[in-house]
């Protein structure tokens, strides 16, 4: 293909809207423009990457056995209220109504569309186990869209369904998907990891997502790993084992104090000359209908996925001032669990073995000192919803200490046991004539959030470097002036020699500076640059560059395409 026959709209300057490097460096690079919060074009380039990422999935998927499907988009409400997902998945589904105000919905997931295809088709255990997937377009209505591909409203994903008789079976299916997962990504030139996750909206009893591990702001969640076993969970699910806090061995009087402008647990401790540990903070949230206090120790983070889960809730969202205002009598900074009412109380563990602590007194400016559990106010769950934390001790091995990275999830799966097929009736009959509920699984692969974490991974200040696997090009052809006949020449005798063999490259026939076309070219970050100058071409050599490497070699021009070759076996 010749640059000037393609549609690549590259900029100089990073735009405004992109915080991420791989953001910005898709939008520079003329892979992805906008079109609307979390909406974007996939131009050429971009649609290149792509499909060599869903031709990778579909070979790993169709080596396990898995049969492509396409399901519509445009999904009638009903299958998602006999799941009960109309209700229970939130905001990010996206409604809408027909011409005969009959209520749909634009699929962000499958798992009814499916379940409902295989009860209508599937009667016997002769017919399982079975694993559909298909690569399609998704609609979810996110609360902020940002960061390019990574959180958008609409999106490209490869999900699979699996149909067991039993656990066991879907044991198999469950670790075939697992295997093919890993196979994917790292024919995609991406290391990744499994770690334990919430199910979330998806339901079901267990769930793993699949994380590049990346050193930037792209990484969205934040993974703990043991350094001694092979613990590893995102930051939702994790728990830990934390060393115990001293505390006094008496119960002292509680005591009204005034801590005057001290709203924060910072000035609280400050003022009152105490430690993080020996405060308590009382967080007040709406759950669904309900408002729930959760209690945490001061220096403690609040896990609002453990909350939420415990209270089995649709929404869970903070209070604004004027709530906290209405509850407490009191503002922001001084909210505390003595003489609440009308709210159940929720302690984390820690808090239950603490002593004499501090907390919000409920009135402005004032705080409450010796505060103890069961003599001073009552609790309603005592349950882990505080966030582990890095050094603390592995709750698996409990001898290794918690580290962090941060990842980029680009795959998931999950365990759905019998919460679709229990719900829509999908069942078969056993060897014995009796009707059995069908075991599933749920398994996705974001295919355009896999490309974006690959150019966050692999980048420099100069532009993208993709892994040659999924790269638009395998090699760009860089005659440095296109007008000079001999360079012209050469060029087109190395574009119809790498047509030849195989090599998918791109030809910079554009009338350009020769700055330009070379800041271009590792801009789009094709993995092999063969450059043609007027100097060298005298002496038969062309340069040779990778754009993995700093390295520039001068070789001859008979031997470019051989060399070129070589060096893409190896990447």
């Amino acid at each position: 293909m010749r640059w000037t026959q393609l549609f690549i709209p590259t900029l100089r300057e990073d735009p405004a809207e992109a915080e991420l490097v791989s953001h910005k460096l898709l939008m520079r690079a003329g892979y992805i423009r906008k079109v609307a919060a979390g909406v974007y074009n996939y131009l050429p380039l971009m649609l290149m990457v792509l499909n060599k990422i869903s031709q990778i999935v579909r070979e790993e998927m169709n080596r396990q056995g898995a049969i492509e499907m396409l399901m519509p988009v445009l999904v009638p409400a009903e299958l998602w209220q006999e799941s009960g997902r109309w209700q229970s998945f939130g905001k990010e589904l996206m409604k809408m109504k027909d011409r005969h105000e009959h209520d749909l919905i634009l699929g962000g997931t499958h798992e009814e569309v499916v379940t409902d295809i295989v009860r209508k088709t599937v009667k016997s255990y002769r017919q399982l186990p079975l694993i559909l997937y298909q690569i399609q377009n998704k609609f979810r209505d996110e609360i902020r869209p940002r960061f390019g591909l990574m959180r958008g409203r609409e999106f490209i994903m490869k999900d699979a369904y699996s149909f067991d008789r039993d656990e066991a079976g879907h044991k198999i299916s469950y670790q075939k998907m697992v295997d093919a997962y890993y196979q994917i990504f790292k024919r995609c030139g991406l290391d990744s990891i499994k770690v334990e996750s919430d199910t979330g909206a998806m339901g079901g009893r267990m769930a793993h997502e699949f994380m590049v591990i990346v050193d930037t702001d792209g990484g969205e969640d934040v993974l703990l790993l043991c350094d001694k076993c092979d613990y590893a969970t995102n930051l939702e699910m994790a728990t830990s084992i934390a060393e115990e806090i001293p505390q006094d061995s008496h119960e002292k009087p509680m005591e009204v104090v005034d801590t005057p402008n001290a709203g924060t647990v910072e000035e609280v401790t400050a003022y009152l000359g105490v430690k993080p540990t020996h405060l308590v903070k009382t967080l007040l949230y709406k759950a669904d209908n309900d408002y729930i206090a959760a209690l945490i120790r001061g220096d403690r983070e609040l896990n609002e996925t453990k909350l939420k889960n415990y209270l089995h809730a649709i929404t869970l969202d903070i209070c604004d001032g004027v709530t906290v205002a209405q509850l407490t009598n009191a503002p922001v900074g001084f909210a505390g669990p003595v003489g609440l009412s009308g709210v159940k109380v929720v302690a984390d563990t820690e808090v239950m073995k603490m002593k004499n602590f501090v907390v919000g007194a409920n009135q402005r400016d004032k705080h409450i000192v010796n505060a103890n559990v069961h003599r001073d106010f009552h609790v309603d769950a005592v349950v882990d919803i505080r966030n582990a934390a890095e050094g603390e001790t592995c709750p698996a091995c409990n001898k290794g200490r918690l580290y962090s990275r941060r990842g980029i999830e680009v795959g998931n799966t999950f365990n759905l046991g019998t919460k679709y097929s229990g719900s829509m009736n999908a069942g078969y009959l056993d060897e014995n004539g009796q009707e059995k509920t069908i075991i599933m699984g749920s398994y996705g692969v974001g295919i355009t959030r896999t490309a974006q974490a690959a150019v966050e991974k692999f980048n420099d200040d100069k532009g993208i470097i993709w892994p040659r696997s999924i790269a638009p090009f395998d090699v760009i052809i860089e005659p440095l002036n296109f007008e000079d006949k001999a360079q012209q020449e050469a060029a087109l005798e190395l574009y119809d020699k790498c047509a030849k063999t195989n090599i998918k490259a791109l030809l910079d026939d554009r009338n350009e500076r020769a700055g330009v076309k070379l800041n271009d070219a590792d801009l789009i970050g094709v993995p092999l640059r063969l450059t043609i100058g007027a100097k060298s071409l005298k002496e038969g050599k062309i340069e040779f560059k990778a754009r993995s490497s700093p390295e520039v070699h001068l070789i001859d021009q008979t031997q470019a395409v051989w060399t070129a070759e070589e060096v893409l076996a190896k990447l």
